[in-house]
């Protein structure tokens, strides 16, 4: 069994002119499913403000969709990037690096994030990021508008990578359930998480986990089964999922590698009391 960590980024295409529409996709009123097979040329967007960018977008705000976030994944080719990435101002973001290199400014400091690192901007923070190398990068970038509370802080950028912070095992699993925090749970300046859960072959989640928070779910690696609402669905690397608040859930790991992926859930306000 490898322990090595991979992260699988789209490459883009289009299929072959004599395969059939067999995809896995799926879009109900509680989940749906984006299988990585269907992220080709045709469903990318531009964006204004990126040079040399593309970016299939995965989940947005939308009656009947996602509610709290949008998330993309963003593929740079090499010369492109963005001095203004950011155009809503109350907006704070995750980027996680897939495939390749790239520069990131965050105020006056600059880093190089390469695959696996691991980047939190916070309201109002300025960045930039720039490919200066020869192949694309690609990331994930989940943004999502901060809910400020009173008395409660706004919470501070950072940059890590998934190396830096070793999955801490969930109780009474014998490690082969395990989640790497990137933020503290208890630390409510943050309103939302994206973590990497871990399942090594034979983990699972073992109950119809059904709560109030909304998942953008993206598989880095392997491939697992899902429960999503009543129906058992088969992941694997490079697909994306989302599940509605209390959309009941569970998986269990499938194959031979570990089953990981990076999930978003939004944490640490109060419910809103009206729609809209």
């Amino acid at each position: 069994m490898s322990t090595e960590y991979t992260y699988c980024a789209p490459t883009g295409g289009l299929p072959d002119q004599n395969n059939h529409a067999r995809e896995r996709a799926v879009f109900t009123n509680s989940y749906a499913v984006i299988p990585h097979g269907v992220m080709s040329d045709i469903v990318v967007s531009y964006l204004p403000g990126w040079d040399k960018t593309r970016a299939w977008v995965l989940a947005r705000p939308l009656t009947g969709f996602a509610e709290t976030f949008a998330q993309l994944i963003v593929e740079v080719s090499p010369g492109g990037g963005s001095t203004e990435p950011e155009p809503d101002p109350m907006a704070e973001c995750v980027i996680f690096v897939l495939a390749g290199h790239m520069r990131l400014t965050l105020g006056a400091r600059a880093y190089q994030l390469d695959p696996g690192s691991y980047v939190f901007v916070a309201p109002g923070d300025t960045y930039t990021i720039a490919n200066d190398n020869d192949t694309p990068a690609t990331f994930v970038w989940i943004r999502k508008r901060y809910e400020p509370a009173p008395g409660i802080d706004t919470p501070e950028s950072f940059v890590t990578a998934d190396m830096e912070k070793p999955p801490v095992e969930m109780p009474n699993t014998s490690g082969y359930w395990s989640t790497s925090r990137f933020v503290d749970p208890h630390d409510l300046r943050y309103d939302f998480h994206v973590n990497i859960v871990t399942f090594l072959p034979g983990g699972t989640i073992p109950f119809a986990e059904t709560h109030v928070m909304e998942h953008g779910l993206y598989v880095l690696q392997g491939r697992g089964v899902y429960l999503l609402n009543q129906d058992w669905v088969e992941v694997s690397e490079g697909d994306f999922l989302w599940l509605r608040a209390f959309c009941p859930q569970a998986c269990y790991a499938a194959g031979r590698r570990p089953f990981r992926y990076l999930l978003y859930k939004d944490v640490n306000r109060h419910a809103k009391l009206e729609l809209g």
